[in-house]
């Protein structure tokens, strides 16, 4: 017989201040509200089991770890891109202009 891994979530808040906090955690039934929840609020919702159960460990209102920032700064910066959100401040790059590349000959 096999062991069921309960299915588990998290929510974190970030502010663009400080690092983000975790905010809500649980398994199979309060983990399918949270989830509930995020869908209600349009808030994007990344899976990583793995991730999930790193912070799980983390109680509420911990900043997550300086480990786990570059990861969780991709997540929230890619789930603001899905949004059409961009951080305070934040300027787009102009595109690169094409450039001849052909030699020239004297």
């Amino acid at each position: 017989m096999t062991e069921r891994t309960p299915r588990q979530a998290i929510a974190l808040r970030y502010d663009g201040q400080k690092a983000p906090t975790l905010t809500a955690k649980g398994d199979d039934e309060l983990a399918e509200a949270i989830l509930a929840m995020a869908r209600e609020y349009e808030v994007p919702v990344y899976e990583n089991a793995e991730l999930v159960k790193m912070l799980a460990r983390m109680e509420l209102g911990d900043s997550i770890p300086h480990e786990l920032y570059l990861t969780i700064a991709e997540i929230i910066a890619f789930a603001w891109h899905l949004q059409g959100k961009t951080p305070a401040g934040f300027e787009l790059m102009p595109a690169p202009t094409e450039r001849d590349i052909t030699p020239k000959h004297p």
